[in-house]
């Protein structure tokens, strides 16, 4: 989608030289699936602000005659953040507090038999800014994590001497992350 005809980088490969609209960061939504007791869309209502999947390689070196050739070895993701607003019903860190009870009941010592028993599934989506009421118009792209858990979380700060809101950051680890890019926005369904 072009934003502006006259301005951009000649490629000198006969393309106009225009500019593509970007996407916007403020344009974002985060659900959960089976995130403590199914409360995810209460904490997808208090979402402040929520970082992308990234991907390491292990680095795989193979020695050859008298050179070395480099191969892409097992691969880690990167665990994503989630910055929610604190809420004066507890009602955001209530849901978290189930999730986290999920994972290790840490009053009682006791802990989740198998990851199916505390893991969920979220996706965070990239949106155009429209108002539409169906859950799939408006999404660019849209990156979904299987097999998440919290592993680390900080209940904020206290203050006296600012007028800020109490903010809750969660790390989130997960095992496996899919990229659904739209049709509207390539022409296709293309995943990573």
């Amino acid at each position: 989608m072009a934003i502006l005809t006259n301005f951009g980088v000649p490629t000198g490969n006969g393309d106009t030289a225009t500019t593509l609209m970007p996407k916007l960061q403020y344009r974002f939504r985060v659900t959960f699936n089976g995130l403590g007791n199914n409360r995810g869309p209460l904490v997808t209502k208090n979402v402040v602000s929520a970082t992308r999947p990234g991907i390491d390689h292990d680095a795989v070196l193979i020695d050859t005659y008298n050179s070395r050739i480099h191969l892409a070895g097992k691969h880690t993701w990167q665990d994503v953040t989630i910055v929610l607003r604190d809420d004066t019903n507890n009602d955001v860190i209530k849901a978290i507090q189930e999730q986290l009870v999920d994972q290790v009941n840490h009053l009682d010592g006791s802990s989740a038999k198998a990851g199916s028993d505390y893991k969920f599934s979220m996706n965070i989506e990239t949106l155009d800014g429209s108002q539409s009421t169906s859950s799939s118009d408006g999404v660019i792209d849209k990156w979904v994590l299987i097999g998440a858990f919290i592993p680390a979380i900080t209940f904020g700060d206290l203050n006296y001497a600012t007028s800020e809101v109490v903010q809750v950051s969660m790390t989130i680890r997960f095992d496996h992350a899919e990229l659904v890019l739209t049709p509207n926005a390539v022409g296709q369904n293309a995943t990573l």
